[in-house]
């Protein structure tokens, strides 16, 4: 398998959180640009997970914002098939195993059939990106995730013509995910979730497969996730083992849920607000009671730029 760990890795060798928290903080020094691929390349030799680190001229999948604590991005979580509770994901999912998986694409596609995850990273050139994380919540994080272009995925399975939507299918297995069980959940499981072909294919769109440098753990969606930095965190879907391109617009779990307070496209948006709070502004983790850490929000989460002629035409207000 592409991602390794093991017992010939000591811990002394893996880099810690505060020496990669101090390698951001040399990274965004513009005194530090020439020193960043050197850096980078020595801790990803000691690192478990093989991949290209995040760096300045990679600027799209990169922000020099400060990264949210591991221990944080860790332990607040939203992923309901471990519970309701924010602190429920890493109570709760002690005993999941993501090995081995398979993930099956199929749909508009040439190419379909289950594959294991193995065959399907082999060919993958992981890197970093470190991407803004907002949630429909209004808190948000900073994450450097680990992960490749789901278009170069997309490609290998040869899409259609008359595929127009991705559809995405979280694993559903009530021993794993003990929320799956319960009658009061109120969701119709498994979760799904859907982009546009288009969105989809988008450069920015990313699957994942580890965070700070290290595999991920169950409560962050292990072993495969959605990552789409300039749409609210609900549509990054995790623990994913079915991709389907289809022609119509799939359903989708909190769509389904709630249609007047989560829409199709949920791209982040301070100009539209959540029926219950405003999307003005949100709460950047770590926060508490007395330091909140209140920052305004970004249209598209701070990548306008790259993702804003997706829609052009489009009533963002409507298509919410």
């Amino acid at each position: 398998m592409l991602i390794k760990t093991g017992p010939s890795i000591a811990s002394s060798e893996i880099t810690s959180e505060s020496v990669y928290l101090k390698r951001r903080q040399f990274m965004a020094g513009a005194a530090g640009v020439a020193g960043v691929a050197a850096f980078g390349q020595a801790r990803a030799a000691q690192n478990p997970l093989k991949y290209r680190a995040a760096s300045l001229d990679h600027s799209a999948y990169y922000t020099a914002e400060k990264l949210t604590p591991e221990s944080d991005v860790t332990s607040y979580c939203n992923f309901y098939e471990f519970g309701n509770d924010k602190g429920d994901p890493l109570k709760n999912s002690g005993d999941f195993k993501a090995k081995p998986w398979s993930v099956t694409i199929d749909g508009d596609v040439a190419k379909p059939g289950t594959y294991n995850l193995e065959d399907i990273l082999a060919p993958q050139a992981l890197e970093e990106r470190i991407y803004r994380l907002r949630c429909v919540e209004a808190w948000s994080m900073v994450v450097p995730w680990v992960g490749f272009s789901l278009a170069d995925l997309l490609k290998r399975f040869e899409p259609s013509g008359s595929a127009k939507y991705v559809e995405f299918t979280t694993l559903e297995d009530k021993a794993q995910f003990p929320a799956q069980g319960s009658f009061s959940s109120g969701i119709d499981w498994p979760y799904r979730e859907g982009l546009r072909l288009d969105e989809a294919m988008h450069p920015l769109t990313l699957l994942a497969v580890g965070l700070y440098g290290k595999e991920l753990p169950a409560q962050n969606g292990a072993p495969l996730r959605l990552i789409v930095p300039w749409k609210y965190g609900f549509k990054s879907i995790k623990s994913i083992v079915r991709i389907r391109l289809t022609s119509k617009k799939p359903a989708t779990t909190w769509n389904m849920l709630a249609a007047d307070e989560y829409g199709f496209y949920a791209n982040v948006n301070p100009q539209v607000s959540h029926p219950r709070w405003s999307q003005a502004s949100e709460r950047r983790l770590p926060s508490s009671l007395w330091s909140p850490n209140r920052i305004e929000t970004k249209m598209f989460n701070g990548y306008q730029d790259e993702v804003a002629d997706l829609y052009t035409g489009m009533n963002l207000r409507r298509n919410f």
